[in-house]
């Protein structure tokens, strides 16, 4: 079966999903339920779409306008601002132009009527400041039902015991503010370890998520399996970064497996979201230098990777509010 043909089949599938729409004016507060993430009418939901790249290499993109694209002309429900922490002008060198940047994409974000993901964009555990920076995100946007926070970004050398320890105070200080908003946590080695947190979950917490992240031409069929194998176990997944090609970002669109994955994902009803909105010269960056900061991209201003992922996107469409 040739691509175009399983992105069909997927399509007819949906149409047994009692609610597929992503508009926040309509779903309102999402909750959690076992495995199923909910709207607020407690009727399950799939979010679907697009995270920037890291804002302190692509800060041009961090803005209203690409935002506002991605909603009209990508179809995207949700979008995932990716604040760098250590790097080069990241949060830790420039914290204060790091959350203008994030803010911007977080108010376009609701301006917009989107979900939108809050991402610690880090690979190490920094608890001091990620605890400070997520309780301004929650004073700030706590009350709007817009917004996820992911609080660990692909911890790399860490435990799960480690992990586990820095997500437990983390959600604390994000729960005496915000007691509602979902929390995604991270799981060891770049997100592929979801069998540890499975077999050990965090308790206490009402609302939170645990991440998957997958590269397809990569990860295939045995970071599903771990996939089914933590559902089995009640363990709800968030898949907050994947595409099509290699784990290093860059290589050919292995298109087959993208599609067994979002065909496992919506099968699953477990939202998916693809990365990145940025124009690096490698496969995963959706957009070529060409691209204009505020969206309005052409067929010209897009890679394979971009071109793909606009086209699923847009033939969830019909399935939408």
């Amino acid at each position: 079966m040739n691509f175009r043909t399983t992105l069909t089949a997927c399509m007819l599938i949906l149409g047994s999903f009692a609610v597929n729409a992503q508009s926040v004016k309509k779903h309102g507060q999402l909750k959690v339920d076992g495995i199923q993430l909910q709207d607020k009418n407690g009727n399950p939901i799939v979010l679907r779409g697009m995270s920037y790249g890291w804002h302190n290499f692509w800060p041009r993109f961090y803005n209203a306008g690409s935002v506002k694209w991605l909603k009209k002309d990508w179809n995207a429900g949700i979008v995932r601002a990716a604040m760098g922490i250590e790097p080069q002008n990241g949060y830790l060198e420039k914290p204060e132009w790091s959350k203008e940047k994030i803010k911007a994409v977080v108010d376009a974000a609701i301006k917009n009527d989107m979900y939108v993901i809050i991402d610690w964009h880090s690979h190490n555990i920094n608890l001091k400041k990620a605890k400070e920076f997520f309780a301004e995100m929650a004073q700030t946007y706590g009350k709007n039902p817009h917004v996820i926070y992911e609080i660990f970004n692909e911890p790399d050398d860490e435990s799960w015991d480690e992990v586990k320890a820095y997500s437990a105070e983390v959600i604390s200080t994000i729960r005496a503010i915000d007691p509602d908003n979902i929390i995604l946590v991270g799981t060891p080695h770049w997100d592929q370890d979801i069998h540890l947190a499975a077999d050990a979950p965090l308790e206490g917490f009402d609302n939170i998520m645990y991440t998957v992240h997958y590269y397809a031409a990569t990860h295939k069929q045995e970071l599903r399996d771990r996939c089914d194998y933590a559902l089995s176990k009640g363990t709800p997944i968030f898949i907050s970064e994947s595409a099509g090609m290699e784990a290093t970002g860059d290589g050919p669109l292995n298109l087959e497996e993208w599609q067994k994955w979002i065909d496992w994902s919506e099968k699953n009803t477990v939202s998916w979201v693809t990365w990145s909105v940025s124009d690096k010269n490698e496969t995963c960056s959706v957009l070529l230098p060409s691209a204009n900061a505020e969206g309005k991209w052409k067929a010209s201003d897009l890679k394979k990777s971009g071109k793909t992922i606009r086209s699923i996107l847009k033939g969830f469409a019909n399935k939408q509010q």
